[in-house]
């Protein structure tokens, strides 16, 4: 790219071949790749909403209405769309649900933001008046959210529900939420005055075969590993846990060493000082009262024998995570160095076995005594449904979780976003200029969830907004889209609530995402990419 003054030689900036976008129509090349990617979404949000399948480079199938599962999948070319994707990831981190209500609110706000400045009102003052809605938005949220009890399972149960009630699982749900409570009240730790519950001491593992009903909540571990070795017993009660981080072999020298046998007596000498080795490894974790061995690393052929001998069932090459959750339900400390292992470092657990799940062995660890680890064991019909429900339980230990740490909920059915933008609509008049209108479009676009859920449930979206503004004109708070029976109903009495913090999120991450996107007014893209292109967002170069 090159420019040049009159009289001179042209001064080249960009590299040959590299486009530069700027002004409104970089803007507009940014808000419509945003847009297409809300719009693909936008279909998936609620319990009426449709499933997206996706088919990767390889050819394998994802069937799912996840939001955060759909954008990661989806190979997203343009940045600005690629911000979409970011918000969706972060709102699936930090509170696990709300994804889709993230990337369908932030394409309403662009296109909002589209019509201002096509009225010739600057981005910036957009993007100010969109801050000062948020701030707002977030105050009337905490204002009108109902404080609860973290550990009221009633609650909790109504949360979860919710959660799954737009997930395949939905006819299940009732079943698979007593497995979510169970679990996170389970690992929930009491600290500052409130709860903390760490996600990843609940291990979710998959199987398919028999139906979603069969899915099991073991109060311990189950690891997906069989016995090291046939002649061990492949039921333990009354387990002495050992978890070990060394490996029960000889170890190689690190550098390349040989040793030359001249006798063949020596040579005899030389292999049972290698087997002596071994027996005092065993004897020494025998000596401890263990009979139940987790290693990390690898365990010998010979040692595997000795320890058959001596009755302990060992499992090798144990994943680092499953590790660390095998402490936290047992009790046990795990050792890196077999001379240090006593019988105080030891876990315990009532059950350990070995079962056949479909053509596999796995080890359960059962029966802890307070375990701060668990498993949840998802069964089904597919490999696609077992997918899709460990996804969904996904949701659902999320949104228990953020209501056991911050305990506050919300109505469902798009209720607490038509509440706050009734209310902004209200705090907009107190506005004057150009900030007014800004806030107006931002109460605008968080009508649109409630709308989207009410258009996806085969409802006419102009009667539903009609309904919603006269319910919540006349105090009904909670007044929101029921998409099963297609019309406008009062929440509570549906018992459908959700987390505080997740619509705290929502309003946070795609009002940045937005902002962020109103500010570009240059796009300078490299050789070779799409960002410089009109199109579609998820084609290669934006064709």
């Amino acid at each position: 790219m090159a420019a040049q003054q009159a009289g001179y030689a042209p001064v080249l900036i960009l590299k040959e071949g590299a486009t530069e976008t700027k002004g409104r129509d970089a803007l507009r090349n940014s808000i419509e790749a945003a847009r297409v990617v809300s719009e693909i979404v936008r279909t998936s949000l609620g319990p009426r909403g449709m499933d997206k399948m996706l088919v990767d480079s390889l050819g394998d199938v994802t069937i799912t209405n996840d939001g955060a599962t759909m954008l990661k999948q989806m190979d997203v070319q343009h940045p600005a769309a690629k911000l979409l994707v970011e918000i969706a990831k972060a709102t699936d981190a930090e509170v696990g649900d709300g994804t889709t209500t993230s990337v369908v609110f932030a394409g309403a706000l662009l296109s909002k933001a589209q019509e201002l400045i096509d009225s010739d009102v600057h981005p910036t003052v957009v993007v100010d008046g969109y801050r000062k809605a948020s701030e707002k938005a977030m105050e009337i949220l905490n204002g009108i959210a109902i404080k609860v009890s973290p550990t009221d399972r009633e609650w909790l149960r109504k949360v979860a529900l919710t959660a799954m009630a737009s997930k395949v699982v939905a006819q299940d749900a009732e079943y698979l939420s007593k497995l979510v409570l169970d679990s996170v009240l389970q690992v929930a730790e009491k600290r500052d005055g409130g709860y903390k519950v760490d996600i990843d001491s609940i291990k979710v593992e998959k199987k398919p075969g028999g139906a979603i009903t069969d899915t099991l909540f073991v109060k311990g571990i189950v690891i997906d590993k069989e016995v090291v070795h046939g002649g061990m017993p492949k039921k333990v009660e009354n387990a002495k846990i050992a978890l070990i981080n060394a490996p029960l072999e000889i170890e190689k020298p690190e550098i390349s060493a040989e040793i030359r046998i001249s006798d063949p007596t020596k040579m005899k000498a030389f292999l049972d000082e290698e087997a002596r080795i071994l027996r005092e490894m065993v004897q020494k974790i025998k000596a401890t009262g263990a009979n139940v061995v987790f290693c990390q690393k690898g365990i010998d052929d010979l040692a595997q024998h000795y320890l058959a001998k001596e009755g302990i069932l060992a499992v090798r090459r144990v994943k680092e995570s499953d590790m660390t959750r095998l402490a936290k339900a047992t009790g046990g400390r795990i050792v890196t160095n077999i001379d240090e292992l006593s019988s105080n470092d030891l876990g315990y657990a009532a059950l350990v076995e070995e079962r056949k799940i479909e053509e596999d062995k796995w080890v359960f660890v059962e029966g802890c005594k307070d375990p701060k680890a668990v498993t949840i064991l998802v069964r089904g019909g597919s490999q696609r449904i077992v997918d899709e429900a460990e996804r969904s339980i996904h949701d659902a230990l999320m949104v228990v979780k953020d209501v056991v740490e911050s305990p506050a909920v919300v109505g469902g059915g798009g209720a607490p976003e038509a509440e706050t933008a009734y209310q902004l609509r209200q705090w907009a008049q107190t506005l004057s200029g150009r900030e007014q209108l800004a806030v107006l479009a931002y109460a605008n676009a968080l009508e649109r969830i409630p709308l989207t859920l009410a258009e996806n449930a085969g409802m006419n979206p102009l009667d539903a907004k009609t309904e919603l503004a006269k319910a919540h004109s006349e105090g009904r708070r909670w007044a929101g889209v029921d998409p099963f029976e297609s019309k406008v109903v009062d929440m509570d009495a549906k018992n459908v609530y959700e987390p505080l913090s997740v619509k705290l999120q929502v309003v946070k991450a795609a009002t940045e995402a937005a902002s962020m996107i109103l500010r570009i007014d240059d796009i300078i893209a490299a050789k070779g990419t799409s960002a410089g292109k009109e199109g579609k967002p998820g084609m290669p170069g934006g064709e």
